[in-house]
């Protein structure tokens, strides 16, 4: 499998970037990987490089998104931190990935039974960690039910997974409403944003509609 070169990348579409993704995923759950020559890519990358997609996911070891999409070098910008929020840091990186390096779909991806989003259920706090947990805070004052106070917490998975979508949602309000660019490309149709969650028990990622 060779690494995407200039006329791949300019060749492929919102559409089609978000199916090689959605494809990649098939194989990952399905263990039929595409056999690829990392080394070699690292070569065919060394002069530049051309992704089609950017990820923004959580650090957790079991999310990786060049893993659960079955992609190689070159092919992904991957933005992690731990709860998948954005910053104007992270804006920055994504408008650079899109606008300048040209991806064509940008992916938030949440998964189930995050750690920071059970910890911003928790109103954990802990040194520099604090800072991070309240990015995450509002997506749980965000979901209503369950109502019962003991239920609101990461006891609760069901409860967690409903934050950790929640969250999905408002980071992608939050992108649209503090990247000018990025809007911009969505409505021009230059670029796809589109929310997902990753479930850990079966590695499968479920796009939003």
């Amino acid at each position: 499998m060779k690494s995407h070169t200039k006329k791949s990348q300019s060749e492929m579409t919102p559409e089609s970037s978000l199916q090689a993704l959605k494809d990649g995923n098939v194989r990952f759950i399905n263990a039929s990987q595409i056999a690829r020559d990392l080394n070699a890519q690292v070569d065919a990358t060394s002069s530049g490089q051309f992704p089609f997609a950017t990820v923004l996911h959580c650090i957790d070891s079991r999310v990786s998104a060049e893993h659960i999409f079955d992609q190689g070098i070159g092919d992904l910008f991957s933005i992690r931190i731990a709860g998948n929020f954005v910053n104007d840091d992270i804006l920055g990186s994504m408008e650079f990935a899109c606008k300048l390096a040209g991806t064509k779909v940008l992916v938030v991806l949440g998964h189930t039974a995050c750690g920071a989003v059970k910890g911003a259920c928790d109103h954990a706090r802990m040194g520099n960690l604090t800072s991070l947990i309240k990015k995450i805070e509002p997506a749980v004052d965000a979901v209503a039910l369950p109502e019962d106070g003991s239920m609101r917490n990461s006891s609760n998975i069901s409860f967690v997974n409903s934050v950790a979508a929640k969250n999905v949602e408002m980071t992608l309000i939050d992108i649209r409403e503090k990247s000018e660019i990025l809007k911009e490309m969505e409505a021009k149709g230059e670029l796809m944003i589109i929310g997902g969650m990753y479930d850990i028990s079966n590695g499968k990622v479920t796009f939003y509609a």
